[in-house]
């Protein structure tokens, strides 16, 4: 056994998003320790257990032999228990995880260094997952029992949304085809299609001769195949009806004798005239609906009429209510039957492992960067549209490098994953922070500067009170009390301590001996002789080039130390923590607790995940120019601090995939990989991005000076303070993270009203 496998096995961290340890709670029930049984074409063949395997440890030389089991109730519900429980006691946490490559992004969670990540690296096997999350990928084609109402507030806004105008597409096309007269069986069609859009719930579109019935009234997931011709003598006297079971002659004969679909004018005359008009309808009710995320299901209703229904033979559909056909505990296959048109839990929802928010996001990319660089006059869209555009599109791109990393991590040893996480880390704000002192120092507008030293203030200040504030709320609501490990959140705190000790120190170096400067004085009698007192405005400490003793003989060099010991104490607490006391953490890896899915597929191999990686940081470069180019005007509002706008739009909206990680954490009642999560970011601002800056500005002088102004250091320092209280007693609740979101918000309120900087 390679040493990083035992590594993780003494390190372990947390549950697995979705795991199969709880699908019996997402679910909603607990299975006895009976599995599902699987019939399939006659009653009379062997029922075939479909259980779990899991991992035998008595039996294991190493990883990947195990035995298949049913566990028992008991079992499954104290898996469940100790998923939930976190023991501060013995600080120890087991990792459950259905593959080596899962286990290992885990452990990364726990790691100093390493970006948090909270999504699945590999597929997972769909017989795993919850009953919750199964609905989600269904394809609509299965008529189950349904004991719900059906008159709900999502079913209630598709009509409103989509109903009553695709309907009303569907009458006009079938008057359209009952004029060709031609077309009549077409029309029909529509006519019962129009009354189906309308109000689609409990109804279902079926094929006739085509029906799969789910007959087990004990065993819900065993279906009944309709056998071939030759086989109905035997089958027939075992599928006559019974308390369990019901017969559907309507679909088992087949349709009347017609002429081949292809041979028919009708046909033509159907995609000529009226299967492109819904084809468009259905195209824009599938966009929108699929936009809205949450109702990805009528999406899937107007993407299966529009690819598979439309293109059948009228007479081969037929339209019935699922309600009145099916007694309780069977299920029939059908070519489209929806229940619901909204369903919250599609935040989970994901497209070859990417989440489905990320995925609508990507094409505001392409779109910022059209207009950005082709509408160079701003005919087509404003200076503020083209700002808002980029920055929005920093959302998504965050998140693929997010996930890259996370996966080539995975992957990688741990050499590999610490250069990937401190390089790849903070590209997504370097990028930014680059860009536009490149382009301050072009244009000569050095408020530039002064918008990147308030994003790096900004989102310093939104890692240590906003991230973990809204984290203990989310999840003191949910868990009511959480604990954490104090002492790893006290080596995180003491690295704050020295980031922004570091960071600081040539401002306070330069308040205790630079020289005071003001503006605008005039002389209180009126007169401009020395005597008597001045009024004087805007005065401020020469921390500029201008005192060249005071900045090239003391306050630069102090700046090069400073960012040349921010580093090396990064590389020690990586040392510390990761290797010489590694057992602060006690990650460990319980036995039988990695499943035998070794031959798991990633959703994205080290290769492909290192293309997005780069692609991702040259669209992220062309997003932040642009975002740049066109802050101007937003800079320009004279109600609007530009200290403001740099804290809090251009610091936290890159943040927005790690705030929603660390809510997906704190709810899973794992509070501790949410403080860290804030923390990482914080220490990494403070230790790899301004030192980055400061060398950046040594090999190409863009005017960057480490000299911040007096909110920037009293606002910082405080909040360490107040965060290194709040995490002294390993507990937290959502009184705790309310003291942290409040004094945030107190914070942007001064930031809000602050005067903008001199010059600017």
């Amino acid at each position: 056994m390679s040493t990083d496998t035992e590594s993780r096995r003494r390190r372990s961290t947390i549950d697995s998003q979705d795991s199969p340890w709880d699908q019996d709670h997402r679910g909603g029930h607990l299975h006895g320790p009976m599995c599902d049984r699987l019939c399939v074409a006659s009653l009379h063949s062997e029922l075939r257990d479909t259980c779990t395997p899991s991992l035998s440890p008595s039996l294991l030389p190493g990883p990947g032999v195990y035995t298949p089991k049913c566990p028992s109730t008991h079992t499954r519900l104290s898996a469940h228990a100790s998923e939930d429980v976190w023991e501060d006691t013995t600080n120890k946490t087991t990792i459950r995880a259905e593959n080596e490559v899962e286990a290992n992004k885990l452990a990364n969670n726990y790691r100093f260094g390493f970006r948090k990540w909270k999504s699945h690296v590999t597929e997972r096997p769909f017989e795993d997952r919850s009953d919750v999350v199964k609905e989600l990928y269904s394809e609509l084609n299965v008529i189950k029992p349904h004991t719900g109402h059906l008159i709900t507030c999502g079913n209630v806004v598709y009509v409103l949304l989509f109903g009553w105008w695709v309907s009303l597409a569907y009458l006009l096309v079938s008057i359209l085809m009952f004029i060709t007269i031609i077309g009549v069986p077409y029309g029909k069609m529509c006519w019962k299609l129009s009354w189906y859009f309308l109000w689609p719930f409990g109804k279902s579109i079926q094929e006739l001769g085509g029906g799969v019935e789910r007959c087990c009234g004990r065993f819900p997931h065993c279906e009944a195949i309709p056998e071939d011709v030759e086989d109905n003598e035997d089958t027939s006297p075992i599928l006559l009806p019974s308390p369990t079971e019901e017969p559907i002659p309507d679909l088992l004969q087949g349709p009347p004798q017609h002429k081949p679909y292809w041979h028919r004018v009708s046909t033509y005359v159907w995609l000529l005239l009226g299967y492109p008009l819904l084809a468009v309808v259905h195209s824009l009710a599938c966009l929108i609906s699929w936009l809205l995320v949450f109702t990805i299901p009528v999406a899937k209703m107007n993407a299966r009429t529009l690819a598979s229904i439309l293109l059948m033979p009228p007479e081969n559909l037929s339209v019935s209510t699922c309600s009145k056909r099916k007694p309780q505990g069977c299920e029939t296959r059908a070519l489209l039957c929806c229940y619901h048109a909204v369903n919250w839990y599609y935040y989970k929802y994901t497209v070859d492992g990417i989440n489905v928010f990320a995925v609508n996001l990507l094409p505001l990319v392409i779109v910022s960067l059209v207009i950005g660089y082709v509408d160079k006059g701003n005919q087509f869209a404003s200076s503020e549209v083209k700002f808002a555009t980029a920055v929005g599109s920093i959302i998504p791109l965050s998140y693929y490098i997010g996930m890259g990393i996370a996966s080539i991590s995975a992957q990688s040893n741990f050499a590999v994953g610490a250069v990937v996480n401190a390089t790849f880390g903070s590209i997504t704000e370097m990028t930014f922070y680059i860009t536009a002192l490149l382009r301050g120092h072009r244009a000569g507008n050095a408020c530039l500067q002064e918008i990147v030293k308030s994003a790096l203030t900004g989102t310093l200040l939104g890692c240590i009170l906003f991230i973990p504030g809204i984290c203990m709320i989310i999840g003191g609501l949910r868990h009511r009390e959480q604990r954490f490990n104090s002492r790893s959140a006290g080596v995180s705190s003491a690295l704050l301590f020295i980031s922004v000790g570091g960071v600081f120190a040539p401002t306070l170096f330069s308040k205790a001996y630079g020289n005071l400067v003001c503006d605008n004085c005039t002389n209180s009698t009126g007169d401009n002789t020395t005597s008597g007192s001045f009024a004087c405005r805007n005065c401020h400490y020469d921390l500029s080039e201008n005192n060249y003793t005071l900045f090239h003989s003391h306050i630069q060099p102090l700046v090069y130390t400073v960012s040349f010991l921010l580093p090396v104490a990064y590389i020690i607490g990586l040392i510390f923590t990761l290797k010489t006391h590694s057992h602060i953490y006690d990650i460990h890896v319980g036995e039988g607790h990695v499943t035998g899915h070794h031959g798991a597929v990633v959703h994205w191999s080290r290769w492909r995940a290192l293309a997005i990686l780069i692609i991702a940081t040259l669209l992220m470069s062309a997003c932040a120019d642009v975002t740049t180019e066109h802050i101007q005007p937003i800079l320009s509002q004279p109600n609007i601090s530009q200290y403001f706008i740099g804290v809090t739009v251009l610091a936290m909206v890159p943040e927005i995939p790690e705030i929603v990680n660390g809510i997906q954490f704190a709810l899973q009642n794992n509070i501790s990989l949410s403080l860290e999560v804030g923390s990482c970011i914080a220490v990494q601002v403070c230790m790899l991005q301004i030192p980055l800056l400061v060398l950046f500005n040594a090999f190409y002088d863009v005017g960057f000076v480490l000299i911040f102004c007096d909110l920037h250091l009293w606002a910082s320092i405080f909040s360490v303070v107040l965060v290194n209280y709040i995490f002294m007693d390993g507990k937290s609740d959502y009184f705790q993270g309310t003291a942290l979101v409040v004094v945030y918000l107190i914070l942007l309120a001064s930031y809000f009203f602050a005067p903008s900087p001199a010059g600017c």
